[in-house]
């Protein structure tokens, strides 16, 4: 499943609190964007059809909750972009990331454990 940039801002409020209304939602994300309460409402429902969302009734309100994991979105989205844009070579998106972008002693320390690890596990 692919999210715009709009619907990964909304989807991060709804992980963020597991269960929202459109209402918690605006209020997160209304100011920022600029969105009025009505296109929040539209957005979180085209979630909810595109099956990202589960929907409920609530009295009055409507409150949505996640029916797919941030770290599955991640996942997916990471696979779509090295697909697309580095023709499935991952080593080519981590080339262009280190090139980019400094990373703190750190972030280095983290990255070779990671490395270290992939090593050494079964393939």
């Amino acid at each position: 499943m692919e999210f715009s940039n709009a619907e990964w801002r909304l989807m991060a409020e709804v992980w963020r609190h597991e269960s929202v209304t459109v209402t918690e939602v605006h209020a997160a994300v209304g100011a920022e964007s600029g969105w009025a309460y009505s296109t929040v409402k539209t957005m979180l429902a085209r979630l909810a059809e595109k099956g990202a969302l589960a929907v409920t009734k609530q009295g009055k309100q409507s409150v949505f909750r996640p029916l797919v994991s941030q770290s599955n979105a991640r996942r997916q989205a990471t696979a779509s972009l090295v697909d697309r844009v580095f023709e499935g070579a991952v080593g080519g998106l981590f080339q262009h990331l280190l090139g980019e972008h400094r990373l703190s002693k750190r972030d280095r320390e983290k990255l070779r454990a990671l490395l270290d690890a992939g090593e050494k596990r079964p393939r």
